[in-house]
């Protein structure tokens, strides 16, 4: 089945009551039971929903896995599989990381005796310079966020089996679309649903999605127990969404390509991180490994102090300076003071997350609109 058929029909069949073809809202908390365990696979509506069942059949799907579970949120999903750690374990991840994430690891778990390497990812080769007999994870992002660095996953991938620790791709920013980390290697897959899968910018989710029977086992205890999981609202809203991803995703990256092209020779524009560009670090194996380059576009400004950037930043018109990317309208985000405030100054300068960075989420628009305002607000 190819990709934009199971985007619409994937983990879904008409209701046996009425034959809607929408999944139904389950909005019900409980079920009941003829006897005692005799319940047709639902108990409670925080482990299992027919609605949410649905969506994590379509989830797992488009990723090409066997299992998939919807969280609360982004970092919900985050958090359950750093819940597969123990005290005295290390996770290798990268050092251009959003900032919710480095956020939760050094605030959160750090404090429960899990240490974590914080390296450049560009070169897979550095990971084994971190690896010990303690190393149980590997964590990464690809594209990154902000400065849209490229991980090469089956070089990670190879490293991780060789040393038998647990692979996750944070693969928000391609999206299954563009990109399918478990056909790389990976052992679980990380979206934020709230982003591309979504994609309207209406709703707050997460989602893992996996092969491995055992650790599926593993984390939907977790996913179960410790309650993180999404209402059927929610998930109705995310399988709606979820019927045009395919389509979105296209616009997404021709609107993408022709603004990183403009911003390319802006005068106004220093440095552009866009991985179709061929002098982009690792932009072979962004070719390799994704099928387009997608719409997010960051870069600074020639020259911009805080204050100057602040004025950009608030000048556009139809991009709408917000957190959050992936929805079909534009969005512009400063990095520093939003979605990255979290991480230490020299950390996020280090990796190019400077105070003139400006991130783009670029949304399906006309694209005369989006260069138009994109002009008038760096002027």
């Amino acid at each position: 089945m190819k990709f934009g058929t199971k985007a619409i029909h994937a983990g879904q069949e008409p209701d046996p009551a009425t034959g809607a073809i929408m999944t139904p809202i389950y909005q019900t908390s409980t079920y009941w039971q003829k006897s005692p365990g005799d319940n047709k696979g639902f108990e409670y509506s925080r482990g299992t929903n027919p609605t949410r069942k649905a969506l994590e059949g379509c989830l797992a799907a488009l990723e090409n896995a066997k299992y998939g579970l919807a969280f609360s949120s982004g970092m919900g999903a985050t958090d359950a599989v750093m819940k597969l750690l123990m005290p005295g374990d290390e996770v290798i991840t990268g050092n251009d990381l959003y900032g919710g994430s480095y956020r939760m690891f050094t605030k959160i778990f750090a404090n429960y005796g899990i240490k974590f390497h914080f390296i450049d990812l560009t070169d897979a080769s550095n990971i084994n310079k971190f690896i010990t007999d303690k190393t149980k994870l590997i964590w990464i992002e690809t594209p990154t966020n902000p400065t849209m660095q490229i991980v090469d996953i089956a070089a990670v991938s190879k490293i991780a089996k060789a040393n038998k620790i647990t692979l996750a791709v944070d693969n928000t920013f391609a999206s299954p679309y563009l990109q399918n980390p478990i056909d790389l290697g990976a052992d679980i897959v990380m979206h934020s649903v709230t982003k591309y899968l979504g994609g309207h910018s209406d709703v707050v989710m997460g989602a893992l999605m996996l092969n491995d029977e055992d650790l599926y086992k593993r984390l939907w205890f977790i996913y179960n127990a410790c309650g993180a999981t999404p209402g059927p609202q929610d998930s109705f809203l995310v399988l709606r969404g979820l019927k045009t991803l395919h389509l979105r995703m296209k616009a997404h990256c021709e609107n993408g390509r022709q603004i990183a092209e403009f911003l390319k020779t802006h005068p106004k524009v220093d440095k552009i991180y866009w991985p179709g560009f061929t002098d982009h670090p690792n932009h072979e194996i962004a070719k390799k490994q994704m099928r387009d380059f997608g719409g997010m576009i960051s870069f600074t400004i020639k020259g911009a102090d805080l204050q100057e950037t602040f004025r950009v930043a608030s000048s556009f018109k139809v991009f709408a300076l917000a957190e959050s990317l992936g929805g079909v309208e534009s969005l512009v985000n400063h990095p520093t003071t939003m979605t990255h405030g979290s991480i230490p100054k020299e950390e996020r300068e280090k990796v190019g997350v400077v105070d003139s960075l400006l991130r783009l989420s670029v949304g399906v628009e006309d694209i005369e609109d989006l260069l138009e305002d994109i002009e008038q607000a760096l002027a």
